[in-house]
């Protein structure tokens, strides 16, 4: 019982970390940015000189924008001043559960008339103020004075930055689907929820776009005949979703349909639309534009499926010829190698026989005997009757 006894203790005390372990994971993933804090004591010359405030409620960090930052999955707000020689920056950073969300808030507070930067993963600035965002947090910068070092000075502050690990570093990519051409400076807006779809002015109801299945919005404007167009991309999961929203969104914007239904969901934009899907992507054009400019617009987005090696084909092989042939073409060259093998080792192995039992095994070199046809040789002549010769003779 003694031994029992302490089995039992050993077990418990080698399984308690594990036991435990989840709990810590678990702790440590649902909030990474309480633990430390955003920015930095120096970077790049600058030294802290006073941090502000620390909130990790969205009211407090923007009243005006709290339900849309909760949406984007934020979580902490950090303020700070620092000091270099005399000058003064002041730095904001706004921490996300997930790169996807800093994004949106990035581009939804980006200004119309800041020019982009190269800091971060994406940056604007608009005289002696910076807005860029890498991984989950956004940079909100404000410099007295700019010198040809600002922006060096930044870019060491945005790789020093306390960032998300794992999938949740890597943002949405369906904003780098809009296309470059006649696109209208920073009116690039994304929306995972109905706050955001509601902020960025979607033409597309949230009730239609059907956030619930996993859907992602992003939108811009875009220079157009005779005025600006938006054109607005909603990506679902699979193709067949993508499919069902597009006669949706289709039928509600129909005339009819609308007085017949008129308190269910339909467009905001009430002027024409033109929708096109490409894979899981459903593409909306709305706006005051000619059907060669929508059209234009429409076929500028192209779907393209990632490949990978390690993917299952999706024909069937037996039905090309030439993967047939070179089946046949191998099994050959496998025979053929199995022949050779089998006579090279059944050669070796009567030599290495005769020369252990010479007197059980005969050589080759012996003149062993073996079956030949003699194809050249002229025909033997036939033996004499015996019944024909005794006749002759008597």
């Amino acid at each position: 019982m003694k031994l029992l006894r302490h089995h039992l203790v050993l077990i418990v005390f080698l399984l308690f970390p594990l036991l435990l372990s989840p709990v810590t994971v678990v702790a440590q993933t649902a909030a990474p940015l309480a633990a430390s804090p955003l920015l930095p004591q120096n970077f790049g010359g600058w030294q802290l000189s006073s941090r502000g405030t620390t909130v990790f409620d969205a009211t407090a960090a923007d009243p005006a924008e709290a339900p849309l930052l909760k949406e984007y999955g934020f979580q902490k707000l950090e303020t700070a001043t620092y000091e270099q020689n005399g000058r003064q920056l002041k730095l904001k950073a706004l921490g996300f559960q997930d790169a996807t969300g800093a994004l949106g808030a990035f581009l939804y507070y980006r200004q119309p008339r800041m020019v982009d930067e190269s800091i971060g993963d994406l940056a604007s600035s608009l005289n002696e103020h910076v807005l860029f965002y890498r991984a989950n947090i956004v940079v909100d910068a404000v410099f007295d004075k700019l010198t040809v070092m600002s922006a060096a000075q930044l870019r060491e502050l945005a790789t020093g930055l306390p960032l998300v690990a794992g999938s949740g570093s890597k943002p949405s990519t369906l904003p780098d689907r809009l296309p470059r051409a006649q696109q209208i400076a920073n009116t690039t807006r994304y929306a995972a929820g109905p706050v955001a779809l509601e902020k960025i002015g979607a033409p597309v109801d949230a009730q239609l776009v059907d956030f619930a299945v996993g859907a992602e919005v992003a939108l811009s404007k875009y220079q157009a005949d005779p005025q600006e167009a938006t054109l607005t991309l909603l990506e679902y999961p699979t193709p067949q979703l993508a499919a069902d929203h597009q006669k949706r969104i289709e039928a509600a914007h129909h005339p009819a349909n609308a007085q017949q239904n008129p308190n269910g969901p339909a467009l905001v934009n009430l002027d024409q639309i033109y929708t096109r899907r490409t894979g899981p992507i459903v593409i909306v054009v709305s706006g005051l534009v000619t059907p060669n400019s929508a059209g234009a617009l429409l076929n500028s987005v192209n779907y393209d499926a990632e490949v990978t090696w390690n993917e299952r084909w999706t024909f069937n092989k037996n039905d090309n010829l030439g993967y047939v042939i070179l089946n046949i073409l191998a099994l050959s060259a496998v025979l053929a190698t199995i022949t050779i093998v089998f006579g090279v080792g059944f050669g070796f192995a009567r030599v290495i026989l005769s020369r252990l039992f010479p007197g059980r095994v005969r050589s080759i070199a012996q003149g062993q005997e073996f079956i030949a046809l003699h194809l050249g040789e002229p025909p033997a002549a036939d033996p004499p009757n015996d019944a024909s010769h005794s006749r002759q003779t008597g």
